[in-house]
Protein backbone atom coordinates (compact mmCIF):
# COMPACT_ATOMS: atom_id res chain seq x y z
CA UNK A 1 0.00 0.00 0.00
CA UNK A 2 1.30 3.42 -0.92
CA UNK A 3 2.19 6.00 1.72
CA UNK A 4 -0.52 8.44 0.54
CA UNK A 5 -3.15 5.71 0.87
CA UNK A 6 -1.98 5.03 4.42
CA UNK A 7 -2.00 8.74 5.20
CA UNK A 8 -5.58 9.08 3.95
CA UNK A 9 -6.65 6.04 5.96
CA UNK A 10 -5.15 7.52 9.12
CA UNK A 11 -6.90 10.84 8.49
CA UNK A 12 -10.27 9.16 7.89
CA UNK A 13 -9.88 6.93 10.93
CA UNK A 14 -9.56 10.03 13.14
CA UNK A 15 -12.37 11.97 11.42
CA UNK A 16 -14.38 10.38 8.61
CA UNK A 17 -16.45 13.56 8.20
CA UNK A 18 -13.62 15.55 6.66
CA UNK A 19 -14.41 16.71 3.15
CA UNK A 20 -12.28 15.84 0.11
CA UNK A 21 -10.92 19.39 -0.13
CA UNK A 22 -9.56 19.29 3.43
CA UNK A 23 -8.04 15.84 2.97
CA UNK A 24 -6.41 17.02 -0.26
CA UNK A 25 -4.81 19.95 1.56
CA UNK A 26 -3.63 17.73 4.41
CA UNK A 27 -2.02 15.22 2.04
CA UNK A 28 -0.85 17.77 -0.54
CA UNK A 29 -2.76 15.93 -3.28
CA UNK A 30 -5.31 17.12 -5.80
CA UNK A 31 -8.95 16.57 -4.90
CA UNK A 32 -9.42 14.18 -7.84
CA UNK A 33 -6.50 12.05 -6.61
CA UNK A 34 -8.00 11.86 -3.12
CA UNK A 35 -11.41 10.85 -4.53
CA UNK A 36 -9.75 8.17 -6.66
CA UNK A 37 -7.77 6.77 -3.70
CA UNK A 38 -10.82 6.70 -1.41
CA UNK A 39 -12.97 5.04 -4.08
CA UNK A 40 -10.27 2.40 -4.62
CA UNK A 41 -9.97 1.75 -0.87
CA UNK A 42 -13.76 1.34 -0.65
CA UNK A 43 -13.88 -0.98 -3.67
CA UNK A 44 -11.01 -3.09 -2.27
CA UNK A 45 -12.93 -3.29 1.04
CA UNK A 46 -10.09 -1.66 2.96
CA UNK A 47 -12.59 1.00 4.03
CA UNK A 48 -15.56 -1.06 5.22
CA UNK A 49 -17.82 1.78 6.29
CA UNK A 50 -18.08 5.02 8.21
CA UNK A 51 -19.51 5.15 11.70
CA UNK A 52 -20.52 7.67 14.32
CA UNK A 53 -19.61 7.25 17.98
CA UNK A 54 -22.58 8.22 20.16
CA UNK A 55 -22.70 8.58 23.93
CA UNK A 56 -26.07 6.85 24.33
CA UNK A 57 -26.27 7.72 28.03
CA UNK A 58 -26.90 11.32 27.00
CA UNK A 59 -29.87 10.30 24.85
CA UNK A 60 -33.12 10.18 26.80
CA UNK A 61 -35.17 6.99 26.72
CA UNK A 62 -32.09 4.90 25.96
CA UNK A 63 -31.27 2.47 28.69
CA UNK A 64 -29.75 -0.33 26.66
CA UNK A 65 -27.36 -3.00 27.88
CA UNK A 66 -24.06 -3.95 26.28
CA UNK A 67 -22.63 -7.37 27.06
CA UNK A 68 -19.32 -9.00 26.26
CA UNK A 69 -19.66 -12.77 26.07
CA UNK A 70 -16.64 -15.05 26.21
CA UNK A 71 -17.36 -18.21 24.24
CA UNK A 72 -15.51 -21.53 24.28
CA UNK A 73 -16.20 -23.53 21.13
CA UNK A 74 -15.23 -26.73 19.41
CA UNK A 75 -13.74 -25.71 16.05
CA UNK A 76 -15.24 -27.35 12.97
CA UNK A 77 -13.04 -29.74 11.01
CA UNK A 78 -11.51 -28.11 7.95
CA UNK A 79 -12.70 -24.56 8.69
CA UNK A 80 -11.62 -24.01 12.30
CA UNK A 81 -13.30 -21.16 14.11
CA UNK A 82 -14.36 -19.22 11.01
CA UNK A 83 -17.69 -20.98 10.36
CA UNK A 84 -18.63 -20.88 14.04
CA UNK A 85 -17.85 -17.15 14.17
CA UNK A 86 -19.88 -16.63 10.98
CA UNK A 87 -22.93 -18.34 12.49
CA UNK A 88 -22.63 -16.12 15.55
CA UNK A 89 -22.11 -12.79 13.76
CA UNK A 90 -25.20 -13.38 11.61
CA UNK A 91 -27.44 -12.84 14.65
CA UNK A 92 -28.76 -9.24 14.48
CA UNK A 93 -28.01 -8.63 18.18
CA UNK A 94 -24.30 -9.24 17.63
CA UNK A 95 -22.23 -6.08 17.16
CA UNK A 96 -18.76 -7.69 17.07
CA UNK A 97 -17.03 -11.09 17.16
CA UNK A 98 -13.32 -11.58 17.78
CA UNK A 99 -11.09 -14.67 17.79
CA UNK A 100 -9.16 -14.55 21.06
CA UNK A 101 -6.18 -16.21 22.64
CA UNK A 102 -6.46 -17.53 26.17
CA UNK A 103 -9.15 -19.45 28.00
CA UNK A 104 -11.98 -18.59 25.62
CA UNK A 105 -11.95 -18.79 21.83
CA UNK A 106 -14.36 -16.04 20.80
CA UNK A 107 -15.43 -12.73 22.30
CA UNK A 108 -18.92 -11.62 21.28
CA UNK A 109 -20.32 -8.13 21.86
CA UNK A 110 -24.09 -7.66 21.84
CA UNK A 111 -26.50 -4.83 22.59
CA UNK A 112 -30.02 -5.33 23.91
CA UNK A 113 -32.62 -3.30 25.78
CA UNK A 114 -32.55 -5.39 28.97
CA UNK A 115 -30.38 -7.90 30.81
CA UNK A 116 -33.20 -10.41 30.36
CA UNK A 117 -32.91 -10.07 26.58
CA UNK A 118 -29.16 -10.70 26.82
CA UNK A 119 -29.85 -13.78 28.93
CA UNK A 120 -32.41 -14.98 26.39
CA UNK A 121 -29.91 -14.51 23.53
CA UNK A 122 -27.22 -16.47 25.39
CA UNK A 123 -29.49 -19.31 26.48
CA UNK A 124 -31.69 -19.72 23.41
CA UNK A 125 -29.45 -18.72 20.50
CA UNK A 126 -25.76 -18.74 21.40
CA UNK A 127 -25.61 -21.73 23.75
CA UNK A 128 -27.89 -23.70 21.44
CA UNK A 129 -25.21 -23.81 18.72
CA UNK A 130 -23.62 -27.26 18.44
CA UNK A 131 -20.05 -25.95 18.57
CA UNK A 132 -20.54 -23.81 21.69
CA UNK A 133 -19.11 -25.53 24.77
CA UNK A 134 -19.49 -22.73 27.36
CA UNK A 135 -20.05 -19.00 27.79
CA UNK A 136 -19.30 -16.30 30.33
CA UNK A 137 -21.23 -13.04 30.13
CA UNK A 138 -19.91 -9.66 31.28
CA UNK A 139 -22.08 -6.52 31.33
CA UNK A 140 -20.58 -3.13 30.47
CA UNK A 141 -21.38 -0.82 33.37
CA UNK A 142 -19.75 2.35 32.03
CA UNK A 143 -17.67 3.29 29.00
CA UNK A 144 -14.67 5.51 29.61
CA UNK A 145 -13.01 5.28 26.20
CA UNK A 146 -14.21 3.69 22.96
CA UNK A 147 -12.41 3.51 19.60
CA UNK A 148 -9.77 5.91 20.90
CA UNK A 149 -12.33 8.52 22.00
CA UNK A 150 -12.72 9.46 25.67
CA UNK A 151 -16.39 9.36 26.60
CA UNK A 152 -17.51 12.38 28.64
CA UNK A 153 -13.90 13.26 29.48
CA UNK A 154 -14.80 16.82 30.46
CA UNK A 155 -15.97 15.89 33.93
CA UNK A 156 -13.90 17.48 36.65
CA UNK A 157 -12.50 15.41 39.47
CA UNK A 158 -14.43 16.85 42.41
CA UNK A 159 -12.51 15.01 45.10
CA UNK A 160 -10.59 17.06 47.61
CA UNK A 161 -6.84 16.90 47.11
CA UNK A 162 -5.19 15.32 50.11
CA UNK A 163 -1.45 15.52 50.43
CA UNK A 164 0.89 14.41 53.20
Amino acid sequence: MESKELEILQILEKNSRLDIETIAKMTQLKEEEVKKIINKLEEDKVILGYSTLIDWHKVSDNHGVTAMIDVKVTPLRGVGFDKVAERIYKFPEVKAVYLMSGTYDLSVSIEEKTMAEVAEFVSEKLSALDSVVSTTTHFILKKYKHDGVVIDGEQEDKRIVVSP
